[in-house]
């Protein structure tokens, strides 16, 4: 079969490797100048020096917030070295050695900006590139298309009650790249994920005062860092009211209030919809069911991200190469409505839809049963809720936390 993979991150990459393995001839669409997707760091924000969009979220100084020892591919490992929380320079220098190992170079197309992808046929599929250093169409058709376009492109603003009313700036961590710019001023940085987390942690360093807005219950004491609960309303240029009744003044707000799935490229006769980051139609929230050719990795989230793409990747391929087939479109539709009613009857929301969390080991053994291939080891998932645990306990201390794994069921903590 002749298949199209879209980005060139550790999703598309593990996909890229399993289609070769499986004998299937592979093109591979990176918009960027080279492989890593959410691992690449640029200094550009907003278009590219070809004026294409930037969709990196990437900023200087992250680690990782989950362990090298979650972090790797089943067969692929990263290598063992003095610490467990690495940067992304070398995540990025592992994704470049897992091209080179598996010889994936010859596949990968970067610079290209993938703008239309539609059906053809019942069977086939038309993909359209523009190669951007040169400004010219490039149109293929394709028998399967794995979408591995990451979470990061779309930023997710909150629309703040009175916003028109401040005067100091108001921007999201998607274009926030370094520290450097908010020195002595006055930040509130909105959200209490993990990036939210990290971002008002560099911050804390640097600006005069650092105020984090979240509604995280698993959230600790935070140094330098003062915490509030969510925002009522702006009152006038400067000052933001709380829930609590409590106003702070500010020079700047940083949104780090996550990103919206976006497939700008995805025609609609594709027959995809994202409502509140809800997509449909997907079968195990990854492969079309009116067209199971087209295929989705790396969807849920709250995950063993590198791990989940591996399975999710041999999943579709023993699919594509005939030794596992799917169930009728009707039972998949069944099989979907009985996975969405279980979430809403545990109010989940529709922005949770595709959210594994403690739902991820029964996830990750179904495909792997169904798939009759290697399951995901559940060391893997006990290791990765540990150092989940461990940011919200110790956010400025928990990178120095080293781990080993010791068999399929146990680590240990060595440092």
């Amino acid at each position: 079969m002749r298949v199209a993979i879209i980005g060139g991150g550790a999703a598309g990459l593990s996909s890229a490797r399993h289609v070769i393995e499986d004998g299937h001839e592979c093109e591979l669409f990176e918009m960027s100048p080279q492989i890593g997707g959410t691992w690449l760091y640029t200094d550009d924000v907003g278009t590219d020096q070809y004026g294409f969009p930037v969709y990196s979220a990437m900023y200087q100084g992250l680690r990782t917030n989950l362990p090298k020892e979650v972090m790797g591919f089943p067969d692929f490992p990263i290598p063992d070295q003095q610490k467990s929380y690495l940067t992304q320079a070398e995540i990025l220098d592992f994704l470049n050695q897992y091209v080179k190992y598996f010889g994936l170079e010859t596949v990968i197309k970067t610079n290209h900006m993938v703008t239309d992808i539609r059906p053809l046929t019942s069977t086939t599929w038309q993909v359209t590139a523009i190669n951007k250093p040169i400004n010219t169409k490039v149109i293929k058709e394709f028998d399967a298309v794995i979408i591995c376009n990451g979470h990061y492109n779309e930023p997710r603003f909150p629309s703040l009650q009175g916003q028109e009313k401040f005067q100091g700036q108001i921007f999201h961590s998607h274009k926030y790249r370094n520290p450097k710019p908010f020195t002595g001023l006055r930040v509130l940085v909105v959200g209490g994920g993990p990036s939210g987390l990290d971002v008002a942690l560099h911050l804390s360093k640097v600006a005069k005062k650092v105020v984090l807005s979240h509604h995280v219950k698993e959230a600790k004491k935070l140094n330098f860092i003062e915490q509030k609960p969510d925002i009522r309303c702006i009152l006038d240029e400067s000052t933001v009211e709380f829930v609590d009744g409590t106003c702070c003044r500010f020079n700047c707000i940083l949104f780090c209030t996550g990103f919206k799935y976006s497939f700008p490229f995805l025609h609609e006769s594709c027959g995809i919809t994202v409502t509140d980051n809800h997509i449909e139609p997907l079968y195990k929230h990854m492969i079309h069911i009116e067209r199971p050719t087209l295929c989705f990795i790396g969807i849920p989230f709250n995950v063993c991200a590198f791990q989940m793409f591996d399975l999710q990747a041999r999943f579709f391929c023993k699919y594509l190469n005939g030794s596992m087939e799917l169930p009728s479109k009707d039972m998949m539709r069944a099989d979907t409505e009985i996975d969405m009613k279980s979430r809403w009857e545990k109010s989940y929301t529709r922005r949770q839809a595709h959210m594994m969390g403690p739902e991820q080991q029964k996830y990750y053994d179904d495909l792997a049963k169904m798939a009759n291939t290697t399951p995901i080891a559940p060391v893997i998932i006990k290791l990765r809720d540990h150092s989940v645990k461990r940011l919200y306990e110790d956010l400025n201390n928990f990178r120095e936390n080293r781990y080993k794994i010791l068999d399929n069921e146990t680590y240990i903590k060595i440092h």
